[in-house]
Formats: structure tokens, sequence, C-alpha cells
């Protein structure tokens, strides 16, 4: 029991204004997917890096069985390989690859927001508009963790305002891999710690939901995929290649 209430704490910071009786029954996969998603984001958990599912339980607060669940769903997801008799690895970042999937998001997106605004309830369209004004009040001092936490929660949103559960296993994988990428890209990149032009992308696409604008929000899809995709200008030669793969040994006095 002890060991469950660390992981809660650790896991779900901020989010105290939950009944207890709703934290409670909260899945402990889900759990143990979300932290260590978020350790794979923040690249605590280390592109090419290996590891144990024992170091996983330690890093995460969680037991044995919802952390190997969890890693079963990543290794799906192509973010862990599992190395029979070697362990873990945290899949190195193939830029060229990730580029290439975005074209897929972009559909996936498309299409996923257009049912959003077409079918999103009273209640979505004011979670959206509720988030929509936390973002702006914050828009100059949103820091990238923060953003980061509203990205996944505007995921979630728009996910159930589709109302489609097929599209939730299909985005949620191509969520965290251009998180991560968004991750790198504004904590490495020289001259690019700026968030405002991602953060823009985001509020068109909640405005355009939250008063079902089905053409508008389409729009906000495209300009966010092409927002990103702007993002691997420069980085296959601007990014240290141990950031992607951290197995690669550094050069000579670096």
């Amino acid at each position: 029991m002890v060991r469950r209430k660390r992981a809660l704490e650790i896991v779900r910071p901020g989010d105290g204004d939950e009944a207890p009786g709703r934290r409670n029954r909260i899945n402990f996969f889900e759990l143990a997917y979300q932290r260590i998603e978020d350790l794979l984001v923040n690249c605590e958990l280390r592109p090419g890096q290996f590891l144990t599912v024992q170091d996983l339980q330690t890093l995460t607060g969680f037991g044995r069985t919802p952390v190997h669940n969890a890693v079963s769903t990543l290794s799906a997801d192509t973010l862990i390989i599992i190395r029979p008799r070697h362990g873990l690895q945290i899949a190195p970042i193939d830029l060229a690859r990730e580029r290439l999937l975005l074209a897929l998001r972009r559909d996936l997106e498309r299409f996923v927001i257009r049912l959003a605004a077409e079918r999103a309830s009273l209640s979505h369209r004011n979670q959206a508009l509720h988030i929509e004004r936390v973002m702006k009040d914050k828009h100059a001092t949103l820091t990238l963790d923060e953003f980061n936490s509203l990205d996944r929660r505007i995921d979630s949103l728009i996910l159930a305002a589709a109302g489609e559960p097929f599209l939730a296993h299909t985005l949620r994988p191509l969520h965290t891999l251009y998180r991560r990428i968004g991750f790198i890209h504004h904590s490495y990149m020289p001259g690019q710690a700026d968030l405002s032009g991602t953060i823009d992308s985001h509020l068109a696409i909640l405005n355009a939901v939250a008063n079902r604008r089905v053409d508008r929000a389409m729009t906000a899809s495209d300009v966010l995929i092409d927002h990103m995709d702007t993002m691997f200008e420069g980085m296959e030669a601007g990014i240290d290649p141990r950031l992607l793969d951290c197995s690669i040994e550094p050069l000579l006095g670096a």
C-alpha cells in the first residue's frame, strides 16, 4: 500500500483536485504507462539506453505487473525494444523515419479533429475553452514541461470528443514520438527555446473545436503539423547524435 501511495504521488503531481475515490479507481497500468511516457518524452530515459524492468520499477515506484504491461504496450508502440536475454532498450530516434511518419499523423489528426469538431459535447467544448484560457493566460511564461502536460490533456480531450476509441490506440504512440521531438528541439537546438509557435497552433485548434468550426479546425491541424515539420529542419546537423542514440561513442574531446 505504501508503494502504491508513493507511485500516485510521483505520477500525478498537480492532480489534487480529484476526489480520493477517483484516484483510487485509476488503473495502475495507465499510471505506469504515463510515468514511463513522461520519462521518454523528457529523455530521462535516453534514446538507445539499456535497462531492465526492475530499473523501471525503481524509477516509477510501480510493481512488476503494471510496469511489465506498460513495457509491452510501449514495445508495440515501437518506443521500447525488448532484447531477449539482454533486457530492454529505449528505441533510438530515427529522424528520417519520424519525419516520414509525420505525413501519417497529418492525415490521422485531420480525421480525429474533424470528428471532434463535429461531435464535441457541451462538456468537451467547455474543457477546450478552459484549456484555451489557461494557455492564453500563461502564454509568455509557459515552460516546456507545463506545455507538454497541457498538450497531453488536449490530445486526450480531442480523442474523447471524437468518440472513436480505435483512434486513441493509433495516435497515442505518434503523440509520444513528436512530444519527444519537440522536447529535444526546444531544449537543444540553438535559438529554438521559444514555444509561441506551437502554443498558437494549439490555441487555434482548441478554439475551432470549442466553436464547432470544422473547416477551421482542420486548417489549424494542418498548420500544427507544418510547424512540427519545420522542427526537423537542421536537426540532423544541429543535434548531437548522442541525444538520438546514447550508445554512439563521443568524438574525441567532446
